[in-house]
């Protein structure tokens, strides 16, 4: 595959180069015609009163017309003048009355044009200029036509021609070379810039100077910046999450690796059978962790994006959910109730992971609900949205551990409950991946806690009633 890498220089340059020659070649147009046209008047000039040198000769006009004297004219023998000029008398109907050239031309070619009429024409390949006058003799109409060759004109044209092509093609190329310097003092500041990046180390995610950049480019570098910040914080929340894992993973495996060495290492069956118990619990202790650290993961920011998301009959969603704990509810007599809304609530989102945070919440209620206790699951309309909430009558969170209680790994002291401390975690990750706002409040009876998630109103057909 060739490459198709275009330098910022070279395509400046190309464009630049291309605007310069088309601009030299109308510029050496105009002056071209501009140049013919004021070489050709101070010649027309002098040609104009050969003409009416000639007529005062031969007394055209006067009636008395004297056409047998032969005016005196160069013959473009002489070095000076290397232009032949030559005369013709004809009447109205073209007729050749006297003279030493052959212009026949009618009165009607004038076109009831009056006073002198130059013309371009040509004799024996030789380019010639005339001009052409009328005289009134006794009624009669007499033409006069002189005309010269224009070696004379051409050569004047060719030296202004000379005088001012050159210099301008001179100009163009010291423009180009100036442009071509200008080019690479105004783009140094991004070869420093590019040889930064080339010379950094592979970990080295600080931002771009684009100080000394030149105004253009400098929201090109900050666009990088922005993406090199994001960019550290994803590496930094992966390094995070990694250390967080492998620390807390340690603790299953760790009891995994005591228990199986102490069932190894002795033959009584009872001691076998604890070590297995304790095996199978550190086991299942294990699995959970796993599963919510890949929860975790997948509803991290950059994890999945919301391509993903689709309609969901939150009501739905949320009693499915609900019915499959009311067994483990029941093994700890705790009353597990779902209070849905009178229609089916419509939102955008992805369902396993709303299936995610639900199960965690649910099983976070069931571990701090003392026996006896209660929970509610509710679903409602809201002017604002959507509502999912989950409440129950347990000891509740006191106000300073409330904001902390969603960052990753973060327990309570002395709850006397297990856990890895990642299930608020995952909701508050799921909350944010869907835009919505989460809050922790005190339950409705003043005791307990209340979670709530409030799914934002983005269209109307949000809330839909079916």
């Amino acid at each position: 595959m060739g490459n198709n890498i275009r330098s910022l220089r070279s395509y400046l340059m190309q464009r630049l180069l291309i605007s310069l020659y088309l601009l030299w070649i109308v510029s050496t147009v105009v002056g071209y015609f501009a140049t013919i046209n004021y070489a050709n008047q101070p010649y027309d000039l002098v040609l104009l009163q050969r003409a009416n040198a000639v007529a005062e000769q031969l007394k055209l006009g006067s009636g008395h017309e004297q056409l047998d004297v032969i005016p005196i004219l160069p013959d473009g023998s002489e070095l000076g003048m290397p232009d032949r000029v030559l005369y013709t008398v004809t009447d109205s109907e073209g007729r050749k009355l006297a003279g030493n050239g052959n212009t026949l031309r009618p009165l009607s070619y004038r076109r009831d044009r009056p006073g002198p009429l130059f013309s371009n024409g040509e004799r024996e390949g030789q380019k010639t200029r005339m001009v052409s006058l009328t005289f009134n003799s006794n009624g009669n109409i007499l033409q006069l036509h002189v005309s010269e060759t224009t070696q004379q004109r051409q050569a004047l044209i060719r030296g202004i021609l000379a005088n001012i092509v050159i210099p301008q093609l001179l100009l163009t190329l010291i423009a180009l070379a100036v442009v071509w310097y200008g080019l690479k003092q105004g783009l140094r500041p991004l070869d420093r810039l590019r040889n930064e990046v080339l010379n950094r180390r592979r970990d080295d995610l600080r931002q771009l100077d684009g100080s000394k950049a030149p105004a253009e480019v400098r929201p090109l570098i900050d666009a990088v910046n922005d993406l090199l910040e994001r960019l550290k914080q994803v590496i930094a929340a992966q390094q995070r999450f990694v250390a967080d894992a492998a620390h807390q993973l340690r603790t299953p495996f760790a009891g995994l690796k005591t228990q199986s060495e102490l069932a190894l290492r002795t033959d009584d069956p009872g001691r076998k059978q604890h070590a297995l118990e304790h095996i199978h619990t550190s086991t299942e202790h294990g699995i959970r962790l796993v599963n919510q650290l890949l929860a975790l993961a997948r509803n991290e920011p950059g994890g999945q994006d919301t391509g993903n998301f689709s309609s969901l009959n939150l009501n739905q969603l949320a009693q499915e959910c609900t019915v499959n704990w009311v067994q483990m509810a029941l093994e700890k007599n705790i009353d597990l109730g779902y209070e849905g809304a009178s229609s089916p609530i419509t939102v955008q989102g992805d369902a396993n992971s709303l299936m995610e945070m639900l199960n965690n919440l649910i099983d976070n209620a069931i571990r701090y609900t003392p026996v006896g206790g209660h929970i509610t699951v509710g679903v409602k309309a809201a002017p604002e949205g959507a509502e999912l909430s989950v409440e129950d009558n347990g000891p509740g969170i006191e106000p300073q551990h409330r904001e902390r209680v969603f960052e990753r790994f973060y327990r309570i002291l002395g709850s006397g409950q297990s856990g890895s401390g990642l299930g608020l975690s995952i909701v508050a990750e799921v909350a944010k991946r869907h835009g919505a706002e989460l809050t922790l409040d005190t339950g409705s009876n003043g005791r307990g806690t209340r979670i709530t998630m409030r799914f934002p109103l983005k269209h109307s057909s949000d809330i839909e009633a079916y």
